[in-house]
């Protein structure tokens, strides 16, 4: 059975800017992609990342295909997600820019599945990549689970409008330089 959705009258769609600025609206967590290729630990910020099944287990996570983090952790073939605290903007900030030596002063750990493990997160994935789909600008990331783990426990951090947390009457604004005006891989 095939569904045909009517789209109205022809447009181009929305600018980038507009959707940001719809999509900001949408609270999302924050979390650092790990990997290791090559012997050297690689990672970016991401915000969209999601649970997809249970059975078997799987996640996903979008990367922009045109960075040069995400290639170098498909290659390698597993992946960490860290998921930030509230507390994180400092590793946002490492691994939301692409200046700069993300690992560099930074303690951290291969696991047992040769992913970077980053210190002080809510919860970690381990996983391999499954399954990869090419999506406009981005790869749409399945992974399979091997292992979770909740080393800490508290608040999640939040990017919403621009900013993180969310505040009752808090404005639109553009990211100074995290976030959609940086590349983050």
């Amino acid at each position: 059975m095939s569904t045909q959705v009517n789209t109205g009258p022809e447009t181009s769609g929305p600018t980038p800017l507009e959707m940001r600025r719809a999509m900001g609206s949408f609270a999302s967590g924050v979390t650092i992609i790990t990997g290791l290729h090559e012997d050297e630990p690689v990672g970016f910020a991401c915000q969209s990342f999601a649970s997809v099944s249970l059975e078997p287990p799987l996640v996903l996570f979008c990367a922009d295909h045109r960075g040069r983090t995400w290639p170098r952790i498909r290659e390698a073939g597993r992946f960490a997600v860290n998921v930030l605290g509230e507390e994180q903007q400092d590793l946002c900030s490492r691994f939301g820019s692409s200046r700069g030596a993300k690992y560099e002063g930074l303690e951290w750990e291969v696991s047992r599945w040769g992913t970077p493990s980053l210190p002080g997160v809510l919860m970690r994935v381990h996983a391999e990549v499954h399954q990869v789909t090419v999506a406009g600008d981005h790869d749409v990331v399945i992974g399979r689970v091997l292992e979770l783990e909740t080393p800490s426990h508290g608040l999640p951090m939040l990017f919403f409008r621009g900013g993180f947390g969310v505040q009752e009457e808090q404005d639109w604004r553009l990211p100074d330089l995290w976030g959609w005006g940086d590349s983050w891989d």
